[in-house]
Order: structure tokens, then sequence, then C-alpha cells
């Protein structure tokens, strides 16, 4: 059994999970691939493979050029760069891992405290033998605006609390009821980007979903707002976003996704002194990729005894 872990960006793969327990060839790709053409010549040879969340997809057309691939393994519960249809129609079986989300609710919170307080501004200061620059903004009694109070949204909610923001919320499918059990204000799309100091995202990618904050919905925001989002890049639009930081119609941006990731070396986002950037790193914790690799091995274990694995549907 030949298999090949992806995207081990940090080269930790081997080292946190007992690999050697397959008795099988496990090969480890630290690089993204570059198109789909480099995805299927990589992994022709290999009957299963451990993708890292979404950072390579998996559409009909690849899986259809991988007649090897028998396992395809995501970390996490879910994964909406597979095509699920066409694994299924190939005979490869797509099962996940476990997750927990509080290491992106804790990237969230120092996403924001760093652009509240100009943090990457103040070390990059300090270590270039200066001293304070700029002046931060401190948060009690600010509003906290959350868009999409799930899970996430919740736990982000509850810890501006503790630091004595006021918090509104809106998404879709939010009632006023909802947003009062969770200890939020229920308001208007409009109203919370007009209202809100800090602007969190926590909605998953769709079709409804993308491009929901958009030049008109940036255009609503205070000129001392911060946008954070620790979701999916998608969900804002990208050019809207840039074009609103570089004509300071906001005060900063603090993100962990994009629209393309790895982010190009040339990216305007690497280099705009009011975006405060980390590459996708919301759930890039030691605990939770002991969980990823962990049961990514008892899943390939499984399977290669016809046990039944962590199916994805």
């Amino acid at each position: 059994m030949r298999i090949a872990i992806l995207d081990d960006y940090q080269g930790v793969a081997l080292g946190l999970a007992d690999w050697d327990s397959l008795h099988a060839e496990v090969h480890v790709f630290r690089d993204a691939f570059e198109n789909e053409e480099a995805v299927v010549a990589a992994l022709s040879e290999y009957e299963v493979v451990v993708a890292m969340r979404e950072r390579t997809p998996f559409p009909s057309s690849t899986l259809g050029r991988l007649p090897r691939l028998k396992l395809l393994v995501t970390t996490g519960p879910v994964n909406a760069a597979i095509d699920l249809d066409a694994a299924s129609g190939a005979g490869i079986t797509v099962c996940g891992t476990g997750y927990f989300g509080y290491p992106t609710v804790e990237l969230t919170w120092a996403l924001i405290l760093s652009a509240a307080r100009l943090i990457p501004q103040q070390v990059d200061s300090v270590r270039r033998g200066g001293w304070q620059e700029g002046l931060g903004t401190s948060l009690r009694g600010a509003t906290l605006g959350v868009l999409g109070l799930g899970r996430l949204g919740t736990a982000v909610a509850e810890i501006g609390r503790a630091f004595g923001m006021r918090t509104i919320a809106w998404s879709r499918n939010l009632t006023p009821a909802d947003a009062q059990a969770k200890g939020a204000e229920h308001v208007s799309q409009d109203e919370l980007f007009a209202r809100s100091d800090v602007l969190s995202i926590h909605v998953v990618l769709s079709e409804r979903t993308r491009g929901l904050v958009g030049e008109r919905e940036l255009g609503l925001m205070k000129p001392t707002a911060i946008l954070v989002n620790t979701s999916r890049g998608p969900v804002v639009d990208e050019a809207a976003l840039i074009g609103a930081l570089t004509e300071k119609r906001i005060a900063s941006a603090a993100l962990d996704v994009f629209d393309r990731e790895p982010l190009p070396a040339d990216h305007p986002l690497r280099t705009l002194p009011n975006a405060v950037v980390t590459p996708h790193i919301g759930y890039v914790s030691r605990d939770l990729y002991e969980v990823f690799y962990r049961d990514a091995v008892e899943d390939i274990a499984a399977w290669s005894v016809g046990t039944p694995v962590r199916t994805l549907s």
C-alpha cells in the first residue's frame, strides 16, 4: 500500500502519529500543488491519499484521472473541496477525522487584539531599534459584530463579552430569539456593518455567502472599524477589501484566509500596512494536528481490513 500525505507545510505529519503501524510506503508532500496537472502527476501511483483540510481540491476531473486511488482521507469531518459524488462513482472511499474548533476561536482573538493594538507594527518597530508607533484602541465598550452566530461565532461572542464589548449579530437564518439566547442583539444585515467596531466573520462558504461582504457592505462600515476573517477568503470580495484598505475607508483588516492559498508572493495584502495577515493557521495547532493524523492512521488501518470508517456524506 502506498500512502501520500499532502500539504504538510511544517513537515510534522510523520512525527504526530504511528504511521509505521500501517506497514505501508508513506510519502509526504510538503508544498502545495500548482494546478490539477501537478496533482495528477504526483498522485497517480497512490492507493491512499491523506488531504489536509481543503488545501488540495479533488473535483471530478481530478478524481477521474487517479485510477489507483481507493481511499481519500480528509482531516476534519467535512471537505467542500472533494466531489463526493464523483468519488463514489469512481469507487473511492472518502472518510474524515475528529475535529474541534477552539484553535480558530483563539486565533480570531489574537487577530482582533493584534489589529486593535497595532501589535505587528509595534513589534516591527522594536526589532528595527525604534519604540512606540501609532495609537491602538481598546475594546471595552466597543461593539463586536458577528456575521454568523454558529458554534464558532458564539464562542467568539462570549470572549467579546468578557472584554466588556457589546455584541450584535446577523446571518440569514438567525432569529432574534436565537441571538438573545446566545447573548447577542439581533440586527439587520446593514446595521451589522454600520454599527460594528470589530466585525468578525464566521459563516460557511457557499454560493449564498460567496462575496457576501462586498463593496456595498464595506461602504457601510465605520472608518475606524476592523474587519476580521477566519472563515473562508471568498466570503469577502478581495478586490473591494483591498480598495477599502488602500483608501483607508476602514481602519484595518485581520485575515487568516484568502481567495488563493498559499497567498501569492506579490499579493498586495502582504504589504498593506493596515492588514494583519496570517497564513491560514486557524486550525493549525499541535493538539488538533495530533487528532487529525492519529485518526487518519486509524481510518487507513480500519479500511485496509474492511472495517467501517468515518465516511463523509
